[in-house]
């Protein structure tokens, strides 16, 4: 036998009781899933419970944040790019423009507020669009960002990608390099800076250690802060 039915089970962080579905299969190792159906763990078919659960609670921070974050990101109303309409972008908040072109983005940063021209060829996606013109300007602003932090630590700058991941703002890896998630354009930029450092310290420490935390902390002093203000902004965030 490969796998298990999954078990709903329930655990309490933090003081709070959370449902859970426990996942026995071949794997080795014990794994957290936060998704639109809530927490999956995965976990050995021998495993302990116990061991399970004390696995569970030394990443309670982690899924209590999360959950928190998905939670208030479902009430969230699904954003209509529409001439007029309003959104924030690092930190300022802009408005839509809706006009007649080849399918591009124009950014008119000059006067009295920010705008953001959506010229669509007759019969364009404003959404895709919108998508799109985001996206690049998130590429082109976390490139920048990573390229500071990499040289403040004297290391080469690695290849800078965009994610669309469920539950990471970023992530590093020796292979990809560095992946921001597109979203955080809409936040200020100190906490895009934020998530900026986090993933550069792992060019130095691939993992969490109190080492790590020391890299990230020499990179941006006030990291406590930022990760306590960036879980309240991005729930906040447009539904795209």
């Amino acid at each position: 036998m490969t796998a298990t039915p999954a078990e709903a089970r329930e655990i309490v962080l933090d003081g709070r009781r959370v449902s859970y579905s426990l996942r026995r299969s071949a794997r080795k190792t014990l794994g957290l899933r936060i998704d639109h159906r809530g927490l999956t763990v995965g976990v050995p078919l021998r495993a302990r419970l116990p061991d399970v659960e004390s696995f569970i609670r030394s990443h309670a921070r982690w899924i209590t944040d999360k959950l928190a974050t998905r939670s208030a990101a479902a009430d969230v109303p699904r954003f209509e790019p529409r001439d007029g309409a309003t959104l924030p972008l690092l930190g300022d908040v802009w408005r839509l423009q809706i006009g007649r072109g080849n399918n591009r983005v124009v950014w008119h940063e000059a006067g009295p507020e920010p705008v953001m021209e959506l010229a669509l060829r007759a019969g364009g996606d404003a959404r895709q669009l919108l998508l799109r013109g985001l996206q690049e300007r998130a590429l082109a602003v976390f490139c920048h960002r990573v390229e500071e932090f990499c040289l403040r630590l004297g290391r080469p700058v690695p290849a800078v990608g965009l994610s669309s991941a469920r539950t990471r703002w970023g992530s590093c890896s020796v292979r990809s390099g560095i992946r921001l998630h597109w979203r955080l354009i809409h936040l200020p930029l100190p906490l895009i800076d934020y998530v900026v450092a986090h993933e550069v310290a792992h060019l130095v420490e691939m993992n969490h250690s109190p080492r790590f935390w020391s890299v990230v902390a020499s990179l941006y002093p006030e990291h406590v802060a930022a990760r306590q203000a960036l879980r309240k902004a991005g729930a906040a965030l447009p539904a795209l």
